[in-house]
């Protein structure tokens, strides 16, 4: 039985959908948007639509980005002969926090996981290979220490190592587990400090 109004629940149902949010926080979302003035929640909606007009990925690093190549790639100022491969876009953000990393990026779009149905053709790996041109002398793996981030930074390391690169990975200053979007910048900072080479 309905006890509020369709609009309303139908609101709430969008809102549980979105990862890390319970029915109870999507309710509160809900009543919370009921409550702005119109106009805030017309600009709330174009930004939404924005961002589904003009976000793209770069077609050289797989970040988000409004213009192609992303601003990082077509920086003069980053080092082309480091290349920090990530999982997501939101990993060059808590990378690029700590102001300690001037290479550049590969975000390869998750992790292996085969229990998921994920493997090396779903994700950026041959878009990674591919990069491998000569210019880049240094591949760091900064990939979540979890199961799957493990199993892609083994993946990775036996296609790189025989390329002739140096494969580093960060050091382990991130827990077991966690993710490095939640990660503090000094973490992160120490992270890539102390990474050794595979």
């Amino acid at each position: 039985m309905l006890y509020t109004s369709e609009a309303l629940q139908q609101l709430i149902e969008e809102f549980a959908a979105l990862p890390g949010i319970g029915r109870k926080t999507a309710q509160r979302l809900a009543l919370h948007i009921l409550k702005q003035p119109r106009d805030e929640i017309v600009q709330m909606a174009r930004a939404l639509v924005n961002v589904k007009d003009r976000i793209r990925y770069c077609s050289s690093c797989w970040n988000i980005t409004e213009i192609d190549p992303c601003p990082i790639c077509s920086s003069p100022k980053r080092d082309r002969g480091i290349v920090c491969v990530v999982e997501e876009p939101n990993d060059v953000m808590a990378v690029e926090k700590t102001n300690e990393f001037k290479g550049l990026y590969h975000v390869l779009g998750g992790s292996l996981s085969p229990l998921d149905g994920i493997g090396p053709d779903d994700l950026k790996v041959r878009e990674l290979i591919q990069r491998m041109n000569g210019e880049v002398s240094e591949v760091i793996l900064a990939l979540n220490p979890n199961v799957e981030g493990e199993a892609t930074t083994l993946y990775l390391t036996k296609l790189l190592k025989p390329l002739g690169v140096k494969v580093s990975r960060i050091a382990r200053g991130i827990p077991v587990g966690g993710d490095l979007e939640f990660a503090d910048e000094a973490t992160l900072s120490r992270a890539l400090e102390g990474r050794v080479e595979l």
